[in-house]
């Protein structure tokens, strides 16, 4: 079973997103904030599904030493 995003509302009546491990018990990345429409969430949702698989590692606290 792959990772899989859960789109919900929050107390606030926002809707939030959180990316969900294969086996359901971790949380890998979340929303960070609400959105006022379930439409936005879902370009927050499709926006990191098209942008991760090209992320890159940086380690920026390294690179000034």
């Amino acid at each position: 079973m792959p990772a899989k995003f859960e789109v919900y509302t929050d107390k606030r009546g926002e809707w939030r997103w959180r990316l969900r491990s294969a086996n359901n018990v971790d949380n890998i990345a979340s929303s960070g904030e609400g959105y006022k429409s379930k439409a936005s969430c879902l370009n927050g949702v499709e926006a990191v599904k098209r942008s991760a698989p090209e992320a890159e590692i940086v380690y920026p606290d390294q690179d000034k030493k």
